[in-house]
């Protein structure tokens, strides 16, 4: 299994991800928006795309279906809440539901409320761990709950799913936002040593050659993921005068910040 992510150099700065199964040839492809851009690389990689998946319904995540379909007969696969704002799902995703290409891609769905109420995580199963994550977690941060979301259901989806997850697992967020994202999490942690290695590393890279992280180094740079840690605590009491300590509390507030930056 090759994972290409293919970077949609638009305004908003998506990601899709190209999954493909070096067996067969068959592939999935993950939240398509620019279809030629996808189909493009599908050709370049000589794979036949036969499933594709939107992470949630916002625009910037299924706008390139109809072109993907239209191309390739592909079938669409959303979480089973999202079949009214999504057009012509094929197949409703649930939490454990499994789709597979070829003989070597098996994602495992992870229902993660948050960003939208609508919203799945894909967990690869074979070969590297892998998280296909959509707008729920980020590089160093997590998503906005502005649109059809809740902060507080998307910190339950932060410590009851994702933190779980094996430190090895790589991570594929649905947006390149690291750079804004680690110098807000250095903002919050100024003596994180290496969240500013990491930005001196990537500040200069091209979004097509983005470092890519795992879950492991996200728990020792993301703020969402160090709700206890005491600098963090102690910047936020600089803000929210009657700050609870708690980690939803935390939680709650830097997102708060976030929104801001």
């Amino acid at each position: 299994m090759k994972i290409f992510r293919i970077y949609m150099n638009n305004s908003l700065s998506n990601y899709c991800h190209l999954i493909v199964c070096d067996e067969t040839r068959e592939a999935i492809i993950i939240d398509p928006l620019d279809p030629d851009k996808c189909l493009s690389e599908a050709a370049r990689q000589s794979c036949r795309i036969t499933k594709l998946i939107n992470t949630h319904e916002h625009f910037d995540h299924i706008d390139g279906n109809p072109g993907v379909v239209a191309a390739t007969g592909a079938t669409i696969h959303a979480h089973k809440n999202a079949l009214n704002s999504i057009p012509n799902v094929d197949v409703g995703l649930g939490a454990g539901d499994v789709v597979e290409a070829g003989t070597q891609i098996r994602l495992r769905v992870l229902d993660t409320p948050g960003h939208t109420m609508a919203h799945v995580c894909l967990l690869s199963e074979n070969g590297t761990s892998a998280l296909f994550c959509g707008d729920t977690l980020f590089n160093a941060s997590s998503g906005n709950c502005h649109y059809g979301g809740d902060v507080r259901v998307m910190y339950r989806t932060f410590v009851e799913q994702l933190a779980v997850l094996p430190d090895d697992t790589k991570v594929y967020p649905g947006h390149d936002y690291m750079v804004n994202n680690l110098k807000f999490s250095l903002s919050r942690e100024p003596n994180n040593t290496t969240a500013r290695l990491l930005l001196s590393e990537t500040e200069g890279q091209s979004p097509e050659n983005r470092t890519v992280t795992t879950l492991g180094l996200e728990k020792r740079i993301n703020p969402f993921f160090r709700l206890d840690n005491q600098e963090i605590i102690g910047q936020l009491r600089g803000d929210f005068n009657d700050l609870q300590e708690d980690p939803e509390s935390v939680f709650v507030c830097l997102r708060s910040l976030r929104d801001k930056w």
